[in-house]
């Protein structure tokens, strides 16, 4: 039998998490042996890997790279606190030669702590002497599978939109340049990433985020979520003619509008609540939730300055989100920038009309129109287009009718990880 390493740094709840889950689902470990790598045992998704999946040990050194340093030094781990220290102190003099734009896209750190800590780690236990068929490294920076693991073949993941980040392209080529191949989620993120690194175009092969249909639409049955996010004894925006109809002439039946992801600068939450305020301000009633986790602090901050309270309703982390994207009206992605979204597919499954801003990927996961609607990036326009598309029954109950009638399950994109062994 064939065997795979595959290494994560936790299980958080995010998009790449959720990728990473259903590349685990789809893999036939009757074919294939599955070794699962986490630098840290932690994260709501941890419940959620596979028993068919052999999760390795947590183990010190490499539970020490993203840790308080006051944590891991009351730990006694002095070698990684150094090393971070010590990576800190040469991106700071890196930063320095950057423009202002640079820095303050600037992703570049990840790639220098990497480089200072991973001479430090330990050799990972329970790994075989003989060497694996296929390593993957499933999110940058990718020098622990380059350096620490031995395998036949070695495949590292694109998440990012990298027309959207500054990295130091001369540290981060040698790290890419070492494997085998490397794994591009969608073709835009394929073209942003050969713009920075043009002579890897040979080693690019596409694959999108595995998603199951079946088992995204079996979660979201798991629970109910209507005192979370009260309906007003509405079905939703498919089946409620006159709802949406009141709400164009000012009604009072709010709309549930619901996003997921990280709280941080690429999903753009902070703007929520004064995107919210404008479509308030065209007199259209929305609830805006949010589920992800991170430091909310500004978008609670911009909730107060806009007086949102009763409009954008901050849920926190759920690990199991889909009951929620289930019972909302419609699913919004308002992101700076994305690779490509996976929860944006995973309301498609669930039959919901999504709505993204004009992320420079965003065309390339959403046809206007058809199974989506894009709208501007800007507080204003953003407003503007999704109180247009809640005035617009029709064309939202279109979307879903669009969505529906399509099957976005892709498990069949785990052959390419077959046809490397």
């Amino acid at each position: 039998m064939k065997r795979i390493f595959i290494h994560m740094h936790y299980m958080e709840m995010g998009g790449a998490e959720r990728a990473l889950l259903g590349l685990l689902n789809a893999l036939d470990t009757t074919r294939v042996q599955v070794d699962l790598f986490l630098n840290q045992h932690t994260g709501d998704f941890m419940p959620l890997i596979p028993d068919k999946v052999n999760l390795l040990p947590e183990q010190r050194g490499y539970n020490a790279i993203e840790r308080p340093l006051k944590t891991i030094i009351g730990e006694g781990q002095w070698s990684i606190a150094w090393a971070r220290l010590k990576a800190r102190w040469r991106h700071r003099k890196y930063s320095r030669t950057l423009t202002q734009e640079q820095r303050a896209n600037d992703a570049s750190i990840f790639q220098y702590v990497a480089e200072a800590v991973v001479p430090h780690l330990p050799a990972i236990n329970n790994l075989p002497d003989v060497p694996y068929d296929l390593a993957i490294s499933f999110i940058t920076p990718h020098n622990i599978v380059l350096n620490q693991v031995k395998a036949r073949k070695k495949i590292a993941w694109i998440h990012t939109d990298y027309s959207t980040v500054h990295v130091n392209a001369e540290r981060e080529l040698p790290i890419w340049g070492g494997y085998d191949r490397i794994v591009s989620i969608s073709p835009d993120c394929t073209r942003a990433f050969l713009r920075t690194f043009p002579s890897l175009a040979p080693k690019i092969m596409e694959m999108e985020n595995i998603l199951s249909s079946t088992l995204i639409r079996q979660q979201a049955e798991a629970f109910d979520v209507s005192q979370e996010m009260p309906r007003n004894g509405q079905q939703g925006v498919d089946s409620r003619q006159k709802s949406s109809d009141d709400q164009s002439a000012g009604g009072s039946t709010p709309i549930n509008l619901l996003s997921v992801g990280r709280f941080c600068h690429a999903k753009n939450y902070d703007n929520v609540p004064h995107i919210t305020r404008r479509i308030v301000e065209r007199g259209v009633d929305v609830r805006w939730y949010l589920i992800g986790m991170g430091d909310d602090s500004l978008i609670r901050q911009r909730i107060a300055e806009t007086g949102m309270q009763e409009h954008v309703i901050i849920m926190g982390p759920r690990a199991n989100p889909y009951p929620y994207i289930k019972a909302c009206d419609i699913y919004v992605q308002p992101s700076r920038y994305e690779g490509k979204s996976v929860t944006v597919r995973e309301a498609q499954i669930l039959g919901k009309p999504v709505i993204v801003t004009a992320y420079p990927t965003a065309a390339s996961q959403i046809k206007h129109g058809e199974d989506g609607l894009i709208v501007p990036l800007d507080n204003e326009g953003c407003a503007q287009g999704i109180a247009q598309a809640i005035a617009q029954p029709e064309q939202l109950r279109q979307l879903i009718r669009n969505v529906g009638a399509s099957d976005f399950g892709n498990e069949s994109e785990v052959q390419k990880i077959y046809s490397l062994l």
